[in-house]
């Protein structure tokens, strides 16, 4: 109750504020104009890279140095260090990325935010920018009317940097108008009192606005208008850096566990530079006066030094971090532990990877791979089998002859409150994340939802096999018991030959789709010849009428499982999308 007050007099009182002042009306403008930009940035960019991005994060990031320049360029890039974040933690989510690769892109990244500080302090306030960004925001609102997503993605990024440019004009008009009232360098403070006291306000300013590229161009157009002295602002950089760290464990409340693990990390990294930029803050003071002329700042141009200063301490975090790297991952890795799925629960569709197309589908493929694991389990013990004993070494005939135990397995119970469950999640969560996705993807995602189907369909395909296999198996008829274990040998086979396939992770595309072309007319021609032998055991009358019409009902259900077992492994192992489609032409 009282916070529902609390908040409204707050909200009020700020309006009021607001609207009584010019000044700051001009530079909170300043900053929401700023906010807009980064935010159009960011959208842009995603729609404009049409999964260029993600292309470049998840192939350069095998080796930590490689991680950490390609989290640095991509940020530089696109200006956002969030939407690199979101499509780390997707890869991580659909584990086409490891966590060690996803922290060296995060410290890259680190690096890469500090480009704004020199967008700022070199283009923002040495040239007249508002007289560039309306043509920007002409153009950018001009594009948005393409049916083409990349032009579309283009004029979003224009608008973008015109806002952002005319949210730098705003914020540097009103602290250069506030200076004729209000001199804030008169409360200047000296000493490591004063760096503590700007570092607090500058994290404080930091979790307020959600943004350190905010807080620094604030920092930065106050600096160049005299409102803040340099010493102090250079606390203020190192505070709105330690304010991230806020913003990121924030953010990661909601996440899922590698999230959190990242916003661990994000953590760690930016309290161990903050800590050490706190300490040496006149030495790299001094370091900055060094280097700035080689790159021909002036003496008096402190916005530059700032820049320099940001970029300087946050490459000395890096560079103290990294050789760490390995410890910290073993770290994260301990915290945010889940416990055990529950039965039909999904492994890897989150929310934080759906709207990555490149993510989205490695999570669909990875789930119907769950799907396929969980369905397998079922079919093989409902064929009285054990999958330790089908994956070994032993030849097929000595594997099948020697399991004739039964299994007490209810297949119905365990489709019912397993495999129909996450069958249910995946569709659901396809059709959620086609919405991200252009044609080719949305035509992957219904192959795997097709794929999904057809395991599904194994599953009951063997509900019915089982009924058969356990009354014959009880016999006495050795011809049915025989018969009966031809058939398990077929889909012994099969399971060994795919497990063979998924195994090997650089296998040609080509060698999989022609061995899976073999066993289909292997498959196809024992079909066969197991139906010519049971006419021949009816004419023999080794077994009666009743026996030979469930045993050919049967020889359908097998040969369905191992059709659709191969189909299977052509979708989800197969990466050459063009020799799938091949594959499909010869299908019988």
């Amino acid at each position: 109750m009282l916070k529902q007050i609390i908040s409204p007099l707050l909200f009020l009182a700020f309006a009021w504020f607001i609207v009584s002042n010019e000044n700051a009306k001009t530079i909170i403008a300043g900053i929401a104009i700023f906010l807009i930009g980064m935010h159009y940035m960011e959208s842009g960019f995603k729609l404009f890279s049409g999964g260029a991005l993600e292309n470049v994060l998840q192939k350069f990031t095998s080796t930590t140095p490689k991680a950490i320049g390609t989290g640095f360029l991509a940020t530089a890039v696109v200006q956002s260090s969030s939407l690199v974040s979101v499509i780390i933690i997707s890869f991580l989510s659909a584990e086409l990325m490891g966590l060690t690769s996803a922290v060296g892109v995060v410290f890259g990244s680190n690096i890469g935010t500090t480009t704004t500080a020199w967008l700022v302090s070199s283009l923002g306030l040495k040239i007249k920018i508002a007289q560039y960004a309306l043509p920007m925001l002409i153009f950018g609102v001009i594009m948005q009317f393409s049916k083409h997503n990349s032009y579309k993605g283009f004029g979003s990024v224009l608008i973008g940097l015109g806002f952002i440019f005319l949210g730098i004009s705003y914020m540097k008009e009103g602290f250069e108008t506030l200076k004729e009232g209000l001199n804030l360098a008169e409360y200047a403070m000296e000493g490591y009192l004063g760096i503590f006291v700007y570092i607090v306000f500058g994290a404080v300013a930091t979790v307020v606005i959600q943004s350190s590229s905010a807080t620094m161009a604030i920092i930065i157009t106050a600096l160049a208008t005299g409102q803040i002295d340099y010493i102090n602002a250079l606390s203020l950089a190192i505070g709105a850096n330690i304010g991230t760290t806020v913003t990121a464990v924030l953010g990661a409340l909601a996440s899922n566990r590698n999230g959190k693990r990242l916003a661990v990390a994000h953590f760690i990294f930016n309290i161990i530079t903050g800590v050490i930029a706190i300490v040496f803050i006149y030495q790299l003071k001094d370091l900055v006066d060094i280097i700035a002329p080689l790159l021909s700042i002036a003496e008096t141009d402190f916005a530059m030094k700032l820049a320099l200063f940001h970029t300087i301490f946050n490459v000395i975090g890096v560079l103290a971090v990294s050789p760490f790297i390995k410890y910290m991952v073993r770290f994260l890795e301990t915290l945010f532990c889940v416990k055990e799925l529950g039965r039909g629960k999904p492994k890897y569709l989150t929310d934080e990877v759906m709207e990555i197309p490149a993510s989205a589908l490695e999570a669909i493929r990875k789930e119907t791979i769950h799907l396929y694991d969980k369905s397998l389990e079922a079919i093989v013990h409902a064929m009285n089998l054990h999958r330790k004993e089908i994956f070994s070494d032993k030849e097929v005939h000595d594997v099948v002859e020697q399991s004739n135990s039964l299994f007490k397995i209810d297949v119905d119970e365990v489709y019912q409150k397993d495999i129909k469950n996450l069958y249910s999640e995946i569709l659901h969560y396809s059709s959620r994340s086609q919405s991200y996705m252009d044609e080719d993807g949305n035509n992957r995602v219904y192959e795997l939802k097709l794929t999904a189907r057809n395991i599904i369909e194994m599953v009951k395909d063997v509900r019915e096999l089982q009924r058969n296999l356990n009354h014959f198996t009880k016999s006495n008829n050795w011809f049915m018991i025989h018969e009966y274990n031809k058939l398990r040998k077929e889909l012994v086979t099969i399971f060994r030959e795919i497990q063979v396939m998924r195994n090997k992770d650089f296998v040609d595309s080509t060698e999989i789709m022609t061995k899976i072309g073999v066993l289909k007319e292997k498959g196809s021609d024992n079909e066969v010849g197991i139906s010519k032998n049971i006419d021949m055991l009816i004419r023999d009358n080794k077994i009666d009428s009743k026996m030979a019409s469930s045993l050919i009902n049967d020889v359908g259900f097998t040969y369905s499982i191992s059709k659709k077992l191969l189909k299977t492994a052509s979708v989800l192992w197969v990466k050459d999308q063009e020799i799938i489609e091949l594959g499909d032409e010869y299908e019988y």
